[in-house]
C-alpha cells in the first residue's frame, strides 16, 4: 500500500455493507490482522472509528467488498499522517458530552448505531 493513491474519506458516503452470499471470500487471517490494527489505531484516530466499526462486523466472514473498505481506510490514513488526538493545556474547566445515532441503519438486522464523545477541559477523551 506504500505506492497507493490517498483518498479524502475513510469510507464512501452512505456505504452499506452486508453479508454477501455470492461474493469472493478473502483471507480471513489477513483481514483479521488488518482490522485488529485499525481498531487499536482508532483510539488515537477517532476520524476512522466509524469506518473501522463497519468492517469489524465482518471479521469472521470477510469478502472482497469488505476488504475494499479496509483498503480505503488504509489509503485515507496514508493521506492524513498528521491527524490524531492532541491533548493541550487549557483554562477551560468543563466537561462536555455529545451523542448521535442512526435509527435502524444496519442493512443486515436493522439495528441502530450510536456514538458519543466526551471532552474534559476541551480535550477529547472518549468516543
Amino acid at each position: 500500500m506504500t505506492g497507493c493513491k490517498p483518498v479524502d474519506t475513510p469510507v464512501e458516503y452512505n456505504a452499506k455493507l452486508g453479508v454477501t452470499n455470492n461474493g469472493v471470500p478473502v483471507s480471513k487471517g489477513r483481514y483479521q490482522r488488518l482490522v485488529e490494527k485499525l481498531i487499536y489505531l482508532s483510539h488515537t484516530r477517532p476520524d476512522i472509528s466509524y469506518a473501522v466499526s463497519i468492517v469489524s462486523q465482518f471479521i469472521q466472514a470477510p469478502y472482497e467488498e469488505h476488504m475494499h473498505v479496509v483498503d480505503c481506510i488504509l489509503r485515507y490514513l496514508k493521506g492524513t499522517p498528521g491527524k490524531g488526538l492532541m491533548f493541550k493545556k487549557s483554562r477551560k474547566r468543563t466537561i462536555e458530552a455529545y451523542t448521535d445515532s442512526d435509527w435502524a441503519g444496519s442493512v443486515i438486522d436493522r439495528k441502530s448505531t450510536s456514538g458519543y464523545c466526551t471532552f474534559v477541559w476541551g480535550n477529547l477523551v472518549t468516543w
